[in-house]
């Protein structure tokens, strides 16, 4: 009888393993707009559905980081679900006060851009799997809004 469970056990864990999982892919942090006191970044999230039906987004997670600094981080709760068999974008938007910036000089140089790289996990409700977190990162340079677009 413990051959037949263990027999069981394993081709449940074979199945399992072998299921199709969503898969998400982040695109470039890049400038969305400037205020008075902060720098609006945002980054597009495309998370592709294998399924049939829509699986619904528990949460994103999120961290911007440049020369070792964390500029923003945060979480972006209940943003939605994914539709069957589509792939579905999210804007992930990332608000940096200047003070950070300033701070950051150094790194940003004569040619006024930030290399970052940006960490987000997003965690989705998968059916008889449960919540299943997939993480993300993604490197890059982006040119910083100059004065003129600040005023």
């Amino acid at each position: 009888m413990a051959q037949l469970v263990d027999k069981a056990k394993n081709w449940v864990s074979e199945k399992v393993a072998n299921v199709k999982k969503p898969e998400a892919e982040l695109g470039d942090v890049s400038v969305k707009n400037v205020s008075g006191d902060s720098a609006n970044f945002t980054s597009q999230l495309h998370i592709t559905n294998p399924y049939g039906h829509d699986i619904p987004i528990c949460e994103i997670s999120y961290t911007l980081k440049s020369a070792d600094r964390v500029l923003a981080s945060g979480t972006m709760p209940d943003p939605g679900s994914v539709e069957g068999s589509k792939t579905t974008t999210l804007e992930v938007p990332l608000k940096v006060p200047y003070n950070f910036l300033v701070s950051l000089m150094r790194d940003i140089g004569k040619d006024w851009d930030i290399d970052y790289q940006l960490d987000l996990a997003l965690t989705i409700d998968l059916p008889l799997i449960g919540n299943f977190t997939i993480p993300l990162s993604k490197k890059g340079e982006t040119k910083l809004p100059t004065l003129s677009d600040i005023f």
